[in-house]
């Protein structure tokens, strides 16, 4: 595609044609951005999956188009998210080191390792899958790799308690 057809949209595939691993990629991130935004304003997990579903997923704003997701994913993630936070919560806390539990690091990390950990809590996804997933993520929000590292790290020690028979 050029960039002209970039800017008239010619040529470009419709969004209901992206491949279902972007699709999953994308449910990922805006998993991670819903939780956040859970947490940060104090809103339920409904109303904030509401508006994600209506007004940020595969909606157009100021010209662009924001990637389309698997909403069934999406949701799952979400769901699982706030059913099983508590464990999540001790499962990330036991990952980390001792002097920095789950509410001591960034919002947006621990947003990602509820969403991570909701995944795993399930067979749906294999943990080595989950990983590689939530470290792409991480990378998507923050510039250096020391983030993905340390995402890498812990969510391996997650993985490895949650679904000990994958490994």
């Amino acid at each position: 595609m050029t960039s002209a057809d970039d800017k008239t949209g010619e040529g470009r595939k419709p969004a209901r044609n992206a491949g279902r691993r972007e699709l999953s990629a994308a449910a990922r991130l805006y998993a991670v951005q819903a939780l956040f935004q859970m947490e940060a304003a104090g809103q339920s997990s409904n109303r904030v999956r509401r508006e994600f579903e209506d007004w940020r997923i595969g909606t157009e704003y100021e010209g662009e188009t924001s990637p389309e997701a698997d909403n069934a994913l999406f949701a799952r993630i979400i769901e699982d998210a706030v059913t099983w936070q508590s464990r999540i919560d001790q499962m990330t806390d036991r990952a980390l080191v001792a002097k920095w539990p789950i509410d001591r690091i960034d919002p947006v990390l621990r947003a990602l390792f509820r969403a991570a950990g909701a995944e795993m809590m399930t067979p749906a996804t294999p943990p080595k899958v989950v990983i590689t997933e939530y470290v792409r993520v991480a990378q998507a929000f923050f510039d250096t790799g020391r983030e993905a590292k340390f995402v890498n790290a812990v969510l391996d020690h997650m993985a490895r308690e949650a679904r000990p028979e994958a490994f």
